[in-house]
């Protein structure tokens, strides 16, 4: 059996201005931007393959994005949320920065912020996310 984790599916007032949020805070490409949907997927997602990729291919591509319009507004906390992690050889306090002039916003969802090795977010709806410590794997 080989089932993929194809996308993530995201909720929004404004699918738009999300998909173009999100984009730009992780360098991808909107593939496809509807009344109904807009897709991000990472750049090399979008070059074409010599032929049609054989199933362990088509596996290690990544997964993407899709933004969809819905009526009703955020309620209470997100019950999955996106992890970011920076790469060893990056300042992670930058890329934190970077998120917040974008409009991002810190938020506590009740972790202790001395503990944790995590900083909480959220994107300029309300969507929680989470930056990680610098990983190099």
């Amino acid at each position: 059996m080989a089932l993929k984790w194809y996308t993530t599916v995201i909720d929004c007032a404004d699918h738009r201005a999300q998909g173009r949020w999100w984009a730009q805070v992780l360098d991808w490409v909107i593939a496809f931007d509807s009344e109904d949907e807009v897709v991000l997927v990472p750049q090399h997602a979008l070059e074409e393959p010599a032929a049609v990729p054989d199933l362990a291919s088509w596996m290690r591509r990544g997964q993407g994005l899709v933004f969809v319009p819905v009526p009703e507004g955020k309620q209470v906390k997100n019950r999955l949320h996106l992890d970011l992690a920076p790469h060893s050889s990056q300042d992670r306090d930058a890329e934190i920065q970077r998120l917040l002039d974008l409009g991002a916003q810190t938020v506590e969802v009740g972790q202790d912020t001395s503990e944790v090795t995590w900083t909480v977010l959220a994107d300029p709806e309300g969507n929680e996310f989470c930056v990680l410590s610098s990983r190099d794997q």
